[in-house]
């Protein structure tokens, strides 16, 4: 599984490793964030919460991984992938 996933990336296994991170520490900050900032404004745990939680984490989601990709120098690979995801929701 992972090695098609690697091929078809076109990526060495290194990177691999690095882009799998990278997508796990972007996505496990844009949770925590989005926790923080809702938080802030003070909405209870009820069913809008949830609503605006998910549509947080939905906007911030690229943020995180675009300023965690460049550590892990992978920006490029990600700024394409989210431009692929881009062309995929809006045409």
């Amino acid at each position: 599984m992972f090695k098609k996933l690697k091929e078809k990336w076109g990526v060495s296994w290194l990177n691999f490793i690095l882009i799998f991170c990278t997508f796990a520490i972007g996505g496990s900050s844009c949770g925590y964030l989005g926790k923080k900032l809702l938080s802030l404004v003070f909405i209870d745990k009820s069913a809008f919460y949830y609503v605006v939680y998910f549509a947080t984490i939905t906007l911030l989601w690229p943020l995180c991984v675009i300023v965690i990709s460049i550590p892990f120098g992978q920006f490029l690979f990600f700024k394409n992938y989210l431009l692929k995801m881009k062309k995929r929701m809006f045409n």
